[in-house]
C-alpha cells in the first residue's frame, strides 16, 4: 500500500477525530510476552486487558490505529448477538443461548465502563430503533421485543407501532419495530483512539505502519515485519476483514465484505430532529441493512449498500445515494460532504469466530457488523484465556462457524450469488 493509503480515509469520523499521537513503526529486534496484530477494537482491548494483568504487550498495526472497520463503522453498540435469541435457543439450547446473551450484555457494559473509566470523548448516546421494511418484519420485531422482556427480563426494549413510528422517524418505508434503550451509539474512531490512549498509558508498546509479513515458530513465536522482528510467548490475531493470508488455517471461516456510509451537509437542529425525533440510531430489517443516525453537528450519517470485490466503488456517494433517497425521499437533493467505505468480516452463522491454534495463537474475528461491543469483549476474553482461564473464550470457540463453501478462493463468487438472491428478496 502507498503511504497515503495507510492514513485514515476521508470520512466524517476522521475529520472530527480528536488529535492522536503517531506511534513509530517497529524497527530492529525485540521481545514481549504477547504480540497483538491489529489496532482495532479487538486488538486494543486485548492489549489493554493483558497489560492490566501485568503482561508485556506489543501491538502492531499495518496502518493507523482504528484504520479499519473500527474507525469507519456505523457506531452502533447493539444488544445481543448477530443471531436473535430465539434462533440461538433452537440451535444451541436454552442454557448456552442464555450464556451468549449474558456475554453480549457484558460487552455493552464493558464499552460503557471503558468510556467512563478513561474519559473517552466519543459522544455516546442511548437508543437503537429496529424497523421493519415489510409489515411481517415489523410484527416480528414487535413480538421479539416482548419476548425478550418476558423470557430474558430485558426491560429496556419495547415494541413500536407503525403509528408511533411515524412520529419518531420521518420515513415512509417502515411499518413499525422496536426501540432498544439499552443499546447505544457513538463516534467509533474516537472510541478506538480512546482505547489506544488508555493502552499506551498502561504501558502497551504501540507501533503503526508496521505490517506483519509472517509468523513462525511455536515457543516463542517469531513475528516478522519488513524492517523488524519480534519474539513473543503468544500472538493475538485481531485483523478481522484484513486478515488476508496471515493465518490461512482459519481464513475460510470469514468473508471480507465492503460497506459504505455517507455524511450529509449539516441539517440544523430542527431539520435533523424532524428526521429522527429522539436522536437514536436506526437499523432496518433488509438483508443488506440500511443504518443511520444523526451526528453531533446534525448531519445524517447513512450507511447503505455492500460490495464483495476487493475494490471500493469509484463514487461512493453516488453508490449510497439511491438507498438514502429510498428511506428519506425529502433528502433527495441534500449535499453529501463525506462518503467512505471499509471492509468488515462476516461468518456463515453471523456469530464471531474464536479459535486457539498451537496453544498460543489466538484469533477472534467475524463480528458481522456488531464489532463495537463484541470486538471489545473479545479482547477481554482473549486476555482471560492467555492468563489461563479459557472458559468464557471457549463459549464462543464451541460455536465455531463453518467454513464458507469453496474455501478461501471460491467463497467470494459463491457469496455474491447468495447475496444477489437475498438482495432480490429485499426488493420484492
Amino acid at each position: 500500500m502507498s503511504a497515503a493509503a495507510l492514513e485514515h480515509p476521508r470520512s466524517w469520523y476522521a475529520a472530527t477525530a480528536l488529535p492522536q499521537p503517531r506511534h513509530v513503526p517497529l524497527a530492529g529486534s525485540t521481545s514481549c510476552d504477547v504480540c497483538v496484530v491489529g489496532g482495532g477494537y479487538t486488538g486494543l482491548s486485548a492489549a489493554l486487558h493483558l497489560r492490566e494483568r501485568g503482561y508485556d504487550v506489543v501491538l502492531l498495526e499495518q496502518a493507523r490505529i482504528g484504520w479499519g472497520a473500527s474507525g469507519r463503522n456505523g457506531g452502533q453498540v447493539v444488544s445481543g448477538q448477530r443471531q436473535d435469541q430465539q434462533s440461538l435457543e433452537r440451535r444451541y439450547g436454552h442454557a448456552r443461548a442464555q450464556v451468549l446473551w449474558a456475554l453480549a450484555q457484558e460487552a455493552k457494559a464493558l464499552v460503557r465502563s471503558r468510556i467512563a473509566r478513561h474519559d473517552i470523548a466519543c459522544d455516546p448516546r442511548p437508543g437503537i430503533l429496529h424497523v421493519g421494511h415489510k409489515p411481517r418484519h415489523a410484527r416480528a420485531e414487535q413480538r421479539y421485543a416482548q419476548w425478550l422482556r418476558e423470557h430474558y427480563d430485558y426491560e429496556p426494549i419495547r415494541a413500536v407501532t407503525r403509528d408511533e413510528l411515524a412520529t419518531m422517524l420521518a420515513s415512509p418505508v417502515y411499518y413499525g419495530g422496536s426501540l432498544d434503550l439499552g443499546a447505544l451509539h457513538l463516534h467509533p474512531l474516537n472510541y478506538a483512539h480512546g482505547l489506544a490512549a488508555a493502552a499506551a498509558a498502561a504501558g502497551v508498546r504501540l507501533h503503526e505502519h508496521t505490517r506483519v509479513d509472517a509468523v513462525s515458530g511455536s515457543a516463542p513465536v517469531t513475528v516478522r515485519t519488513a524492517v523488524g522482528e519480534l519474539r513473543a510467548g503468544a500472538v493475538v490475531y485481531a485483523c478481522n476483514g484484513y486478515l488476508g493470508a496471515l493465518l490461512p488455517e482459519v481464513a475460510g471461516r470469514i468473508m471480507p465484505i465492503n460497506n459504505f456510509i455517507v455524511a450529509t451537509e449539516p441539517l440544523g437542529e430542527a431539520r435533523a430532529r424532524a428526521l429522527i425525533r429522539d436522536d437514536v440510531a436506526v437499523s432496518d430489517t433488509r438483508f443488506v441493512v440500511n443504518y443511520f443516525r444523526l451526528s453531533a453537528d446534525r448531519r445524517l450519517l447513512f450507511g447503505g449498500g455492500e460490495s464483495y470485490s476487493s475494490r471500493l466503488p469509484a463514487d461512493i456517494a453516488a453508490y449510497v445515494r439511491p438507498h438514502l433517497r429510498r428511506v428519506f425521499p425529502q433528502l433527495g437533493d441534500v449535499r453529501i460532504d463525506f462518503a467512505w467505505g471499509g471492509t468488515l468480516a462476516i461468518t456463515r452463522t453471523r456469530l464471531p469466530h474464536f479459535d486457539r491454534i498451537d496453544g498460543n495463537r489466538y484469533v477472534a474475528h467475524g463480528f458481522s457488523g456488531q464489532g463495537v461491543a463484541l470486538g471489545t469483549l473479545a479482547g477481554k476474553l482473549i486476555a482471560e484465556a492467555i492468563a489461563g482461564d479459557q472458559e468464557r473464550f471457549d463459549v464462543f470457540a464451541r460455536v465455531r462457524p463453518p467454513f464458507f463453501p469453496g474455501g478461501r478462493w471460491l467463497r467470494q463468487p459463491l457469496l455474491v450469488l447468495g447475496m444477489f438472491y437475498y438482495a432480490m428478496r429485499d426488493r420484492l
